[in-house]
């Protein structure tokens, strides 16, 4: 296991990250993972009810949809996050069916609690999650069968609302991730996606994988927003 403990805008994180092991399926790979996640966040005085973004990674989308279900089984009711899942057989370094990122979060308020916020009607992610000065939103994606200019246009459009609904702007997004199919350009999407965000996101990353959660999508963001200093 890979863990990371620092602080971020004045707020201490956790972030753990490992390959399945073992003859499990991939249900028993991420059942696994997630219980030595909550072995690892006991010694630091936390626990799965802090997690705050999840990332699945599969070989291919029948594990895809194991380790799904599985998590979802788990991390439930204040365990709850954002999440996201990917095929991406070449994330792999060991002959694992899964591997999974758990982001977990120490709030400047004891007295915090998580809000979560469902879409309508609900889907397996959570629209966004927000958490003491922290506004998480799941892997955004988009309708199948357009182009990636289309996509990326649906995907911002999802994204606006999730930020009009907090009374917040792209201005205040301080994290994008972007999960392009691997038939697709990096300097084409920064392109398209400059042309409809016109702001300055300090941090961006830019990953290839191979499929989604839906068949034929090109592109997923994930982005993080700070509500306040």
């Amino acid at each position: 296991m890979w863990q990371k403990i620092f602080s971020w805008h004045e707020t201490d994180f956790v972030l753990l990250s490992a390959e399945g092991s073992g003859a499990a399926d991939a249900s028993g790979q991420t059942q696994k993972l997630l219980v030595d996640f909550a072995e690892s966040l006991r010694s630091l005085e936390l626990s799965l009810d802090n997690t705050v973004r999840t990332r699945l990674w599969a070989r291919d989308g029948v594990i895809r949809n194991l380790g799904s279900q599985e998590r979802v089984r788990i991390l439930d009711e204040q365990a709850r996050s954002v999440s996201s899942s990917y095929i991406a057989p070449g994330h792999f370094a060991s002959d694992a069916l899964v591997a999974l990122d758990l982001l977990a979060m120490k709030p400047r308020k004891p007295e915090a609690r998580k809000i979560l916020r469902e879409y309508e009607p609900p889907k397996v992610p959570l629209r966004y999650l927000i958490y003491d000065s922290f506004v998480f939103l799941s892997g955004v994606i988009a309708a199948v069968g357009s182009t990636l200019s289309e996509q990326v246009e649906m995907v911002i459009q999802d994204i606006s609302t999730s930020l009009d609904e907090v009374g917040l702007g792209w201005d205040r997004v301080i994290i994008a991730h972007f999960y392009l199919h691997r038939s697709e350009k990096i300097e084409r999407l920064r392109r398209q996606f400059g042309q409809l965000v016109k702001v300055d996101i300090p941090q961006t990353m830019y990953v290839p994988v191979e499929g989604y959660s839906t068949k034929g999508a090109l592109i997923e963001i994930e982005v993080t927003v700070l509500q306040s200093n």
